[in-house]
């Protein structure tokens, strides 16, 4: 059995699907560990405890947390479902980043950053991490957040317990295109 496919599986269940594993999600989003195990199983038997406190610990985004006594498990955030993760409402830094794909800039250009189907925009507080989300979406383009203004002006800016900024959406007023230095022909070798 492949953890990453578990993984992923995992990820559906907690934020998009419970009813693919046969489980139901509380109003903050939280899953029994135990009747969650059963459901996973039904797909993968051979899954367990071990593989899916395996699948928290090393989770480098920190996608999922346990409750205090680990008898229930949520994601952090990234929800198609309505939850309320209990999120603390922040200040955010002047400025935050956004990576997404070049398909997807026209609209983004036009619309700014909406949620779609998940209940928040997605922000990284560093331009890297911005950069390899990303690139998960294919030719890697970055937006640069007037975060702060934004804040000024009254809009809500949260952070999940992995570090995500999260925000309900971000007009396109705020955002500043960050585009890749062409060379210049004057320098170029003929």
């Amino acid at each position: 059995m492949n953890l990453t496919q578990v993984s992923r599986f995992l990820s559906l269940v907690l934020r998009h699907k419970p009813q693919a594993a046969g489980i139901t999600l509380d109003p903050h989003g939280w899953a029994q560990v135990d009747p969650l195990i059963q459901g996973i199983r039904q797909r993968y038997p051979t899954f367990d405890r071990a593989m899916l406190e395996e699948i928290v610990a090393t989770d480098s985004k920190g996608r999922y947390s346990f409750n205090g006594d680990q008898t229930c498990i949520r994601a952090n955030q990234g929800h198609s479902i309505p939850v309320d993760v209990e999120l603390e409402q922040c200040t955010p830094p002047e400025f935050l980043w956004h990576g997404t794909g070049r398909k997807y800039t026209q609209s983004i250009d036009c619309m700014g950053l909406i949620s779609k189907q998940r209940l928040y925009v997605h922000l990284s507080g560093d331009r890297q991490t911005a950069l390899q989300v990303g690139a998960r979406h294919g030719e890697p383009v970055l937006y640069l957040v007037q975060s702060g203004q934004m804040a000024r002006e009254g809009y809500l800016f949260y952070r999940s317990k992995n570090g995500v900024w999260l925000t309900k959406a971000v007009p396109a007023a705020y955002l500043q295109k960050e585009e890749e230095p062409q060379p210049n022909p004057s320098n170029s070798i003929l």
